[in-house]
């Protein structure tokens, strides 16, 4: 099977192409998609560039699945909400093809954990893990890195995930109660 993983961002956004061949993994392609070339502050065009760029990759590799990662609620909401809508810019060129691949979603925790060992892994931890699961012959750069991480995480839980999936009937929790800043 064919894995995407996609590391969003508004001025640079990673992939990373892996095949798993049961619990071996090869590595495909990674790379960035970078969106410099237009004006700071022109969202439309840096999200139309995100958009293209991801079917592109879709196009050329022809993934069956795909993982992205999650935003987390920065300190700054402004960046939050563009980040946001980066990622949405991703998901939307992942499925806007007839052959689009399953989309699933980690958080940077769960890759961080799947990749590392523990969920507060620098960059550094990551770049080095990848470069020696994937036996590549240098580590790639960190939007690469996390993308191909994003891959590595759904190769080991997706299959878990659909086995699970099989076996009882999963679906998303419609209320939940608040209390003392948790969900219950």
């Amino acid at each position: 099977m064919r894995i995407l993983g996609i590391d969003p961002g508004l001025q640079t956004t990673g992939f990373g192409v892996i095949e798993t061949d049961g619990p071996r993994l090869h590595y495909v392609a990674s790379g960035t998609i970078k969106t410099r070339e237009a004006a700071q502050g022109d969202l439309p065009t840096r999200l139309k560039i995100i958009y293209e760029g991801v079917r592109e990759v879709v196009t050329r590799y022809e993934p069956q699945q795909a993982s992205v990662e999650i935003v987390f609620v920065n300190v700054n909401p402004q960046s939050t909400l563009l980040l946001g809508q980066a990622r949405g810019a991703a998901i939307a060129g992942l499925l806007s093809l007839p052959t689009s691949p399953q989309v699933s979603e980690y958080t940077a925790l769960q890759m961080k954990k799947a990749v590392t060992g523990h969920g507060h892994a620098t960059k550094a931890q990551i770049r080095h893990m990848v470069m020696r699961l994937l036996e590549l012959p240098r580590e790639p750069n960190n939007d690469a890195s996390d993308a191909l991480g994003l891959a590595i995480c759904h190769a080991h839980a997706g299959s878990l995930m659909s086995q699970m999936a099989k076996a009882t009937s999963l679906s998303r929790r419609t209320h939940a109660q608040i209390k003392g800043g948790r969900v219950y």
